[in-house]
C-alpha cells in the first residue's frame, strides 16, 4: 500500500519512522540512524511529513522538501496530546503521524538558511549582553566590598571604575587591583563582541527590504526588525495579526467558563526575546510620544488612562498587528493609515 502521511521523531542519533496509509492503517514502522535517514526518504514517493519543531527540525524539513515531500513542523505541546499510554520513540513518532494529518493543526513556518543565520546572530548576541550584564554586576558587587559604591549603568561603570581604583590609592591590595583590571579588560572584551555582532545584524538589515520596511514603524528599528522577519519567515502562516500577536504572548490569557470571559494578563507563550525587543521599542516609543504631544494621538490617549506598562505592551501588541500586515499583504507603512483609507 501506498504511504500517504509520515511522522518522524527527531533525534541526535536514531530517528524513529511511522507511516501510514490513505485510510490510516499502519504501514511503516522503522528505526533509522542518521546516515540513512535521507537515503530512505529520497526513495519514498512524496507525501506529508510531519516533525517537532526541535533541534535540526528547520534543516531535515529543507532536505525533504529537495526530495518532493510536503514537510510540516508542529509545536511538541500540540503533539504531546496524541501520544498514547508510555511515552518513547515509537509512540511519538505515532502521535506525530496522526497530529500532522489533522485539519485544524496550528503549524510552524519554516525558515531558510539565512533566516536561521541572522537568529544565530541574535542569540548570540543576547548571550553576550547577557555576560556583560553579569560581569558588570560581580564588579560592582566586589567593590561594593571594599566600600566603593558605582551607580546604576553599564556606561557609569566604564567611566568611572577606573578614576575609582586610582583614587583610592593604598587602600586597596595590589591583587584587588590586578583583578579588577582583568575584569574590566573581559567587559571591554564583550562590550566589542556585542558591537561587532550589532555592526553584522544592522548589515543584514540594510539589504533587507522587508527589514527596511517593519523599520518605518515607531518602536521598532533595526535589531527587532531583523529579528522578527527571521523569525516569522511567512507571515501569510497566520490568518491574521491577532494571530500572530498570540503568537508572541501579547494577548491577554483566558480563563472563561459558563459564558463569562475572563481575560487575565498577557500569556508570555511564544518567544522571549522577540517579546521583550517589542516591549522595549514600544517604551521608546512612549518616550517619543510625551515629548511630542501631537505625533501619535492613539498613543497619547491610551497613556491618559492607562499605566505606562499596559501601554508599553498595547504598543507592542499593535506593532505586532501592524508588521503582519506589511509583511503579509506586501505594504508599506503608512503614519495616518486606516481601514478606511484602504477601503476607499
Amino acid at each position: 500500500m501506498q504511504i500517504t502521511t509520515i511522522g518522524i521523531d527527531l533525534a541526535k542519533s536514531v530517528f524513529q519512522v511511522h507511516g501510514v496509509d490513505g485510510q490510516g492503517k499502519t504501514v511503516l514502522r522503522k528505526q533509522l540512524k542518521r546516515e540513512q535517514v535521507a537515503k530512505f526518504m529520497a526513495n519514498l514517493p512524496p507525501c506529508l511529513v510531519g516533525m517537532e519543531a526541535c533541534g535540526g527540525a528547520h534543516h531535515w524539513a529543507r532536505k525533504l522538501k529537495g526530495f518532493g515531500h510536503t514537510v510540516k513542523l508542529m509545536s511538541p505541546q500540540f503533539v504531546k496530546p496524541y501520544v498514547k499510554s508510555n511515552k518513547n520513540d515509537a509512540a511519538d513518532a505515532e502521535a506525530i503521524c496522526e497530529a500532522v494529518a489533522r485539519p485544524n493543526m496550528r503549524f510552524v513556518p519554516i525558515k531558510s538558511v539565512e533566516q536561521q543565520a541572522v537568529l544565530s546572530l541574535h542569540r548570540v548576541r543576547q548571550g553576550f549582553v547577557a555576560a556583560r550584564t553579569a560581569q558588570a554586576n560581580q564588579i560592582r558587587g566586589l567593590m561594593a566590598e571594599f566600600g566603593m559604591v558605582l551607580p546604576k549603568g553599564i556606561c557609569t561603570l566604564r567611566s568611572q571604575l577606573q578614576g575609582l581604583i586610582e583614587h583610592a590609592g593604598d587602600e586597596l591590595p595590589e591583587v584587588f587591583r590586578c583583578l579588577m583590571q582583568r575584569l574590566y579588560a573581559q567587559l571591554v572584551e564583550l562590550d566589542r563582541h556585542v558591537g561587532e555582532l550589532e555592526a553584522q545584524i544592522k548589515q543584514w538589515h540594510h539589504g533587507c527590504e522587508l527589514s527596511q520596511r517593519l523599520e518605518k514603524i515607531p518602536g521598532i528599528g533595526p535589531l527587532t526588525a531583523t529579528a522578527l522577519v527571521a523569525s516569522i519567515a511567512d507571515a501569510r502562516s497566520f490568518n491574521n495579526g491577532r494571530q500572530l500577536a498570540a503568537w508572541l504572548g501579547l494577548v491577554p490569557r483566558q480563563h472563561s467558563s459558563g459564558g463569562k470571559q475572563t481575560l487575565l494578563g498577557i500569556s508570555k507563550r511564544g518567544d522571549v526575546y522577540l517579546r521583550t525587543l517589542l516591549i522595549h521599542g514600544a517604551r521608546a516609543a512612549i518616550l517619543a510620544a510625551k515629548r511630542h504631544a501631537k505625533s501619535n494621538p492613539w498613543l497619547n490617549s491610551l497613556l491618559n488612562r492607562r499605566n505606562p506598562n499596559i501601554a508599553a505592551v498595547a504598543l507592542a501588541n499593535k506593532n505586532a498587528r501592524t508588521v503582519w500586515a506589511l509583511l503579509a499583504h506586501d505594504r508599506e507603512f503608512r503614519v495616518n493609515y486606516t481601514t478606511g483609507l484602504a477601503t476607499a
